[in-house]
């Protein structure tokens, strides 16, 4: 990796939003150009590492600021509002500094928090083409030094191409001859970038997200030390927010998405021709098009009140954690993902009836709205989340815990 300017240090909530919302500027600047020539943004994550934005949940003993939920979601939104693939690239890098709050090692804390406050960037490596999320394939071995042996294949790994570390869940099994399975314990390999074995491929090729170089990973009996595994199984065997917290960050990528297409759609009326029906010198006098913003903007407005207070629910759990408010925390992000699911793909299709016929220019590059949130959106299926919701409601069914929810 080429090395960074130190990271700047920011010293609370109200300094991490307002250096989100200037590097959001920075973002949006040339986002349409960036989609259209899937111009991967190095610079820009550069930026992003060296903003300090990074490191704000990191516990305040270890210097960090240990920001709530809610203030990192909506960095994430302001981020999403200028760019939805950028934006996601740090995604999974806050998840596994909750890994390593939940099951570091003091010396793993130290380690790891220090990396993140001098700008390093962690990425997943977990999705394999099994079918199944509850099986890793991919497998961890004690080797002759003390240490592992990783090898396995990975996809979707969002932001590996940019990362300082590439974060492999991997299984680990007692016996070295034993095939993976939904009971054997996994593992977090934290693989610093540039290890012999790892390789980033770029081959992602999505319709929309286009830069957040979500390729395939592979592993050709790379190197762990000891020191930089860490358990994933055992988050699951108590109350939890991880899943919370990262469903989330999740939902505040599609309310950003669900903010820039209204906002875009806004603009373009204001370009608009009337239709000759509406008998009015502009668009934005036409009360069809008002009744299609004004219903519009109730589901926007809505989504955003309901990240806001999903957030609160899981800093809520986060201070007094128990099976209850883990359980509420849960529900209430569910219900959040469902509105911004809901709001994003609204939004950006809208958009293009708010502007006509010319919003539909190629050169104009608005379909990556809507090719942003179908995307994202596919990456947990809300149908889903309404059954738990449903459940939960009805008879107090608690969501299951695992790191999807």
């Amino acid at each position: 990796m080429t090395s960074l300017a130190p990271a700047a240090r920011i010293v609370d909530a109200d300094q991490a939003l307002a250096v989100a919302a200037e590097l959001a500027d920075v973002f949006a600047a040339g986002a349409a150009a960036r989609d259209a020539g899937r111009e991967l943004p190095h610079e820009l994550v550069r930026a992003l590492k060296e903003a300090g934005l990074l490191a704000l949940s990191v516990p305040v003993e270890h210097g960090g600021i240990d920001a709530p939920a809610s203030v990192i979601a909506e960095v994430f939104r302001l981020l999403a509002h200028a760019d939805a693939s950028l934006a996601q690239i740090p995604h999974s890098h806050y998840t596994f500094l909750e890994a390593v709050r939940l099951q570091g090692t003091p010396e793993q804390r130290e380690f790891f928090y220090e990396k993140v406050l001098d700008g390093a960037l962690f990425a997943n490596a977990q999705s394999e083409r099994s079918g199944r999320i509850d099986v890793d394939t991919t497998v961890l071995l004690p080797a002759g030094d003390g240490g592992y042996r990783l090898s396995g294949r990975k996809y979707y790994s969002t932001g590996a191409l940019f990362a300082d570390w590439v974060i492999v869940r991997a299984s680990r099994p007692e016996d070295p001859a034993q095939t993976p399975t939904s009971s054997t314990p996994k593992a977090l390999a934290f693989v610093e970038a540039g290890t012999a074995g790892l390789t980033v491929v770029d081959d992602w090729d999505g319709m929309g997200q286009r830069t957040t170089a979500s390729g395939t990973v592979t592993l050709d009996e790379v190197a762990v030390p000891a020191a930089q595994v860490i358990p994933f199984t055992p988050i699951f065997a108590q109350p939890t927010v991880y899943g919370a917290r990262a469903q989330l960050f999740h939902t505040a990528l599609d309310a950003g998405i669900a903010t820039a297409a209204l906002a875009e759609g806004v603009r373009q009326a204001a370009r608009a021709r009337a239709h000759f029906e509406a008998e009015q010198p502009a668009a934005v006098d036409d009360p069809t098009l008002i009744q299609i913003a004004g219903n519009l903007t109730v589901t926007v407005r809505g989504a955003l009140a309901l990240l806001a207070e999903a957030g609160r629910a899981v800093d809520h759990a986060t201070a007094h954690l128990d099976a209850d408010s883990a359980a509420e925390a849960s529900i209430a992000v569910a219900v959040a993902k469902v509105a911004a699911t809901r709001a994003s793909l609204e939004a950006s299709s809208t958009l293009f009836e708010l502007g006509g016929t010319r919003s539909a220019s190629g050169s104009a590059n608005l379909s990556r709205y809507w090719r942003d949130a179908r995307t994202h959106t596919l990456h947990d299926a809300t149908r889903w989340k309404v059954q738990h919701i449903g459940r939960y409601t009805l008879s107090g069914t608690k969501p299951p815990r695992h790191g999807q929810l």
